[in-house]
């Protein structure tokens, strides 16, 4: 599991994807999102403005598990 640090309250799913690099766009994160391969906390996330916060668990399929912290 990864460990991605934030220097803010909370990021933004869609947001979280480009700055940890496995999306470019914005565009491309959404499909990802949609085609259900992220998990927050153990949960399939649909919502591309989902906020993540530290302590929150990311499992993307296919690429890794990450924490914010």
């Amino acid at each position: 599991m990864k460990e991605i640090k934030i220097d803010t309250e909370y990021i933004k799913l869609d947001q979280f994807l480009k700055y940890i690099g496995v999306v470019q766009t914005g565009g491309q994160g959404k499909i990802l999102i949609e085609e259900k391969n992220v998990e927050i906390n153990g949960e399939v996330v649909t919502e591309r403005g989902k906020k993540i916060r530290r302590g929150d668990k990311i499992k993307i399929k296919g690429v890794d598990d990450f924490v914010v912290i």
